[in-house]
């Protein structure tokens, strides 16, 4: 539909524009609230009368005539005040809809896209709050491949951060652990960290002495040296490892695995610095709090800084992260060394490391970048794109979009449901804010363990001849569905408080009744194959060859039917529109309202006890052409299609 309305915006300038007033932008197309009254709607003769000092009708019923024989237009009519409203020619959309079935018709706009997204400081294991940023980020890159973009999925470690270094400082000062001990640590070494840096959070306020060793810790880490630098590296490799598992669950994967002791150990962050110096983009500050610090002047609130370098020399986390940024955009004229860290054959994924490895690969050098980070992070987001900007690379901070959004909290019910204590201050709250320090909070692979339970109950009762197998298989489509709906179908800057029974119930706005709406139409399909041998290769065959006019359909079914294929066809719109925005509860109400539209098409006009052979193969092709867009729509989300519910 969108290259159709392109099209159509595009011939009706040609035609009008030396004869009015008119620009390009005035020519929205829109849909008409009711396909009756026509299909797609102009206003743009409002915007025209105010130019020509005349009323919108007179208009409009100036132009309607000279749009009379556009392509695939079958009539023009005059509505309200103003509007020109446009009437497909439906049998000609249909074929065309039909030959091309889900596929898209986007075409790429960028040279390469990185997106970085989940970010899970690798000192334990993954909880639910981290959950919403890696299924943001995973559909953001879904829907730009879709698009036809080359899109490259980072996943940054810090691995040098002081999360890391409170975990080392706990096992090797607290617990008196060496490296060969901590890898005989046979318990599930993510939550077993868990515990203790809950452990080590509550220690270090009562124990200020400790604050010099955890700067030694600190120190090694970063330069790469003794032991404490070793048992860093073993922590953080094997809470990584724990946490591909858990996001490989939901259908999330990488490219690359880039990490901080890499930028520091190549000495990225050198070259920034020179950099911003050369440019006088940072300066020393010589007197105030910040006396010895090199500092940043903040473009928007003048007289104020912010530090970029410390007094003692150490960087600080936005120093990094603008040199992190100058590599991904190719400005650095340097590049990490890399070498496979899991997969094989077309699908490795690869981490960063500052020594070579004789591997010829390459990353970075992209075009525009896509920081998946939540709204906490906005003012250090900001400070990054100000330091391009400060480098003279205004082009690069303009394609850096920090995509922000809200938290994940818990209601009471839902920590209940986990056995987890709720404290008397929190009970009657509405909601509890996750804090990994405090170790409140639900571990991702907690919350999945408990959804793919209830989801398995749910199975089992409705269907007992299944093998427990199958209902096993279901339950974890059905817990995953149910999951990255939920976490979508909010606006991003929507505080969201996860329930178990709300994002699992089958009826309602939820990823269970996406897909059961599928495998019931997959039922239907089924039965088509076993009673009348009509498979999936002979449906793609009667698209081809199926020549029938829509109008011919009763009253009242072809206005349904229309309404159900012009639907279907604004997916690609959709998709747009949620990257424009960054807004993919957009996309998620859509696919809602396309469940809907096609369950309730399904109960009016039945397909298997229809006799009329054309209705029925008219049927046949709407239900078969709507549900690939469905299905499509679902693997934008990462939602996945159940054999059976």
């Amino acid at each position: 539909m969108i290259i159709y309305k392109n099209n159509l915006v595009d011939t009706i300038f040609s035609l009008l524009k030396d004869k009015y007033p008119l620009e390009k932008a005035m020519l929205d197309v829109g849909y008409s609230p009711q396909v009756q009254f026509g299909d797609l709607a102009l206003a743009f003769p409002f915007q025209l009368a105010k130019r020509l000092k005349r009323p919108p009708r007179q208009v409009a019923e100036e132009i309607a005539p000279l749009l009379t024989g556009l392509q695939g237009v079958e009539r023009v009519e005059i509505a309200g005040a103003g509007y020109i409203n446009l009437f497909l020619d439906r049998k000609a959309f249909l074929k065309e809809r039909l030959r091309k079935g889900g596929r898209s018709s986007l075409v790429s706009e960028e040279s390469k896209i990185i997106v970085e997204h989940t970010n899970i400081n690798p000192n334990k294991a993954a909880h639910i709050g981290h959950l919403r940023n890696a299924v943001l980020g995973d559909t953001l890159t879904r829907c730009l491949k879709f698009k036809g973009e080359d899109v490259e999925i980072q996943n940054y470690v810090d691995d040098t951060g002081i999360q890391v270094v409170d975990v080392v400082f706990g096992l090797m000062e607290m617990e008196k652990l060496d490296l060969k001990s901590i890898e005989k640590i046979e318990e599930r070494f993510d939550y077993y960290c868990w515990d203790l840096y809950t452990r080590v959070s509550a220690y270090l306020p009562d124990h200020p002495e400790a604050q010099a060793k955890k700067t030694e810790i600190l120190h090694k880490i970063e330069a790469g040296e003794g032991e404490e630098y070793a048992v860093a590296h073993h922590v953080s490799r094997r809470i990584l490892r724990a946490h591909l598992l858990t996001m490989s669950r939901l259908g999330i994967d990488y490219d690359l695995l880039p990490c901080e002791s890499s930028i520091l150990h190549l000495q990225f962050w050198k070259k920034a610095f020179a950099l911003l110096k050369e440019k006088k983009a940072i300066y020393l500050a010589e007197s105030g709090p910040s006396t010895g610090c090199w500092v940043m002047d903040l473009e928007d609130e003048p007289g104020q800084e912010k530090i970029i370098v410390r007094s003692d020399g150490t960087v600080t986390y936005v120093g990094k992260d603008i040199a992190y940024q100058l590599w991904k955009f190719g400005l650095l004229e340097q590049d990490f060394y890399y070498e496979p860290f899991q997969g094989a054959d077309d699908r490795v994924l690869w981490i960063s490391t500052s020594k070579p490895t004789g591997h010829d690969i390459h990353f970075g050098g992209a075009g525009k970048v896509y920081n998946v980070i939540d709204t906490r992070q906005s003012y250090l987001q900001k400070i990054v794109v100000q330091g391009l900007k400060a480098l003279d690379y205004r082009k690069q901070a303009e394609q850096s979009v920090h995509f922000s959004y809200e938290m994940v909290a818990l209601s009471p019910k839902s920590l209940k449901e986990l056995n987890l204590e709720v404290s008397d201050a929190d009970r009657d709250r509405s909601f509890v804010e996750v804090s990994g320090r405090k170790g409140l909070g639900v571990k991702a692979d907690d919350l999945l363990d408990r959804l793919e339970e209830k989801a398995r109950a749910e199975v089992a009762g409705r269907n007992p001849d299944f093998s427990s197998e199958q209902s096993d298989a279901i339950a974890r489509a059905i817990a995953v569905g149910a999951l990255r709906y939920f976490m979508l179908k909010f606006t991003r800057n929507s505080l969201i408080v996860f329930d178990f029974d709300e994002a699992l119930s089958f009826e309602g706005e939820t990823g269970p009744y996406l897909q059961y709406t599928v495998v019931r139409i997959n039922s239907i399909f089924r039965k088509l194959e076993e009673r009348e041998g009509l498979n999936d290769g002979k449906i793609r065959s009667m698209r081809d060859t199926f020549d029938w006019n829509p109008e011919d359909a009763g009253d009242e079914e072809k206005n349904d039917f229309w309404e159900l294929i012009l639907y279907a066809s604004q997916l690609e719109e959709e998709v747009l529109r949620a990257i424009h925005a960054l807004e993919f509860s957009h996309l998620a109400k859509f696919t809602f309202n396309l469940s809907q539209k096609l369950n309730g098409y399904y109960h009016k006009y039945s397909i298997l006890s229809e006799t009329d052979p054309v209705r029925k193969n008219g049927r046949i092709l709407t239900i078969s052409l709507v549900r690939d867009v469905l299905r499509q729509a679902l693997t934008l989300m990462g939602i996945p299609e159940p054999e059976r519910m």
